[in-house]
């Protein structure tokens, strides 16, 4: 009995130390979610812990802001809210890797006196339902480390995406918002002219009003795209982290970059997903860690075992003698009054709902892809149709009105209403343009498996149509 006490005892040493070794290194998972996610972090995720790692990336920061892709980068480096999600995180880190864990051994001591014994005794007792199931709590934690990976990446993922989304959104608020300022100077020009032939009797009151009404309508959409682009540009400070100083020195280029002339095809975009989606490997996960955890606590809901080893010392002071007691107890909770039915029931449930989910989320992964890749199809062939086809015809409109105005076939009136068409065209393609850069970041979210919201195909402006002057 004493051999079998003095291995047990070797075994839980052994143990303990084993699993107190073990650490969880948080930078190998931002590591590891930078080599995931180059197209989104450029290797550039990194928890600031140190004050030089602050002064690096405040530098950085500095380097304001010329690209979409300096655009993340300042974010990735600057943004407080993306160094909470990697603390939090890393908290998750953390409570996966306790999970591994057995708990710590109680050490008693007792004094005991009678009549002129005294005696000492000394109880070291764990779980051992604990020690004999740490194998498999290593793998659940194992389990659940590699889960929160998955979804440390996934929110770097989204974040960068609504980074992305707001850039081109400050960008194109900017470049449509030029046009608005000529709308409304060509609908003020004709609003002017209009009263001033009104005064010499030329213009009817009506004519006068149309003109007026058309200058109106221009200052209210100028107004309403003044308050867009400084929507577009604030949302675009608070996704990089900026502060009030660094606001100031935020700069954009004048216009959007061209649409690329290579589109992603179907069946590379597909390939790619189903390589690295995330959410199917966080649902894999899910259903991997309830399969384990059910068959863990499927023991530990019929009986718990704790095992103590004893060493007592009994002093006998008459005889100035002592002796010593070795041995251990064993403690089992008696399944009198539960016998753990409900429990099973619980795991059984969520072992099945977590079975039901990977099965969701494997047949949603590919409509969210089609969805996402028809957006992005969709959203390139409109903007390539007003690059290509719409504001070209409507230049050589322009134009020909023009030669039609000098040859005095149609007055100014007619001149400045084609004017004011051509450039509403040109804000639609503006548009459409946006649509196109969100539609490709969704669809980039898509393929990682971070499904966005799905990308409005609306398109402003009027294509063809021609405001009615009055003459």
């Amino acid at each position: 009995m004493m051999r079998s006490v003095s291995r047990l005892s070797a075994l839980s040493a052994i143990t303990l130390v084993l699993v107190g070794c073990s650490s969880l290194d948080v930078s190998e998972a931002i590591q590891d979610t930078n080599q995931a996610t180059l197209d989104f972090t450029y290797g550039r995720l990194e928890l600031r812990r140190t004050e030089q790692q602050q002064k690096a990336r405040l530098h950085l920061t500095e380097q304001l802001l010329t690209s979409l892709d300096a655009a993340v980068q300042v974010a990735l480096a600057n943004s407080p809210a993306v160094q909470a999600l990697l603390a939090q995180r890393w908290a998750e880190f953390a409570a996966a890797e306790q999970t591994g864990r057995i708990a710590n051994p109680v050490f008693s001591f007792e004094q005991v006196r009678f009549q002129d014994e005294l005696e000492f005794g000394r109880l070291l007792s764990f779980g051992l339902l604990d020690l004999l199931t740490l194998p498999q709590r290593r793998t659940i934690s194992r389990n659940q480390i590699a889960q929160a990976r998955i979804q440390l990446t996934a929110s770097v993922v989204a974040q960068v995406t609504q980074v992305r989304q707001a850039w081109v959104r400050a960008v194109a608020s900017e470049q449509s918002l030029a046009y608005a300022k000529q709308v409304r100077d060509s609908a003020q020009a004709s609003a002017e002219l209009a009263r001033r032939m009104q005064q010499v009797g030329n213009f009817t009151r009506m004519q006068r009003a149309r003109q007026h009404a058309f200058y109106a309508d221009a200052a209210a959409e100028l107004a309403s795209a003044q308050h867009s682009v400084t929507a577009a540009r604030e949302e675009l400070v608070r996704q990089l982290g900026l502060d009030d100083i660094q606001a100031t020195r935020l700069q954009l280029p004048d216009r959007l970059p061209d649409i690329p002339k290579d589109i992603r095809l179907p069946a590379d975009v597909r390939a790619s997903a189903l390589a690295q989606r995330l959410d199917v490997q966080l649902a894999r996960h899910q259903l991997d860690i309830a399969g384990k955890l059910q068959g863990l606590n499927l023991l530990n809901s019929i009986a718990d075992v704790e095992l103590g080893v004893r060493r007592d010392t009994v002093f006998d002071n008459a005889a100035g003698t002592s002796a010593p007691r070795k041995g251990y107890e064993l403690a089992i909770r008696l399944p009198i009054f539960d016998w753990g039915s409900v429990q099973r029931d619980a795991m059984n449930a969520q072992a099945l709902a977590a079975a039901n989910l990977y099965d969701s989320v494997v047949r949603s992964a590919s409509s969210h892809l089609r969805e996402s890749y028809s957006a992005y199809r969709t959203a390139h062939d409109l903007a390539r149709h007003y690059r290509d086809e719409i504001v070209p015809l409507r230049k050589t409109m322009a134009e020909e009105n023009v030669l039609r105005y000098n040859g005095m076939l149609i007055g100014v009136f007619e001149l400045l209403a084609d004017s004011r068409d051509q450039i509403s065209v040109v804000m639609a393609a503006i548009n459409a343009q946006q649509q196109f850069w969100l539609a490709d970041t969704a669809l980039s979210a898509a393929v990682i498996g971070k499904p966005t919201g799905a990308v409005a195909m609306s398109t402003g402006g009027n294509t063809g149509g021609r405001s009615d002057a009055g003459h």
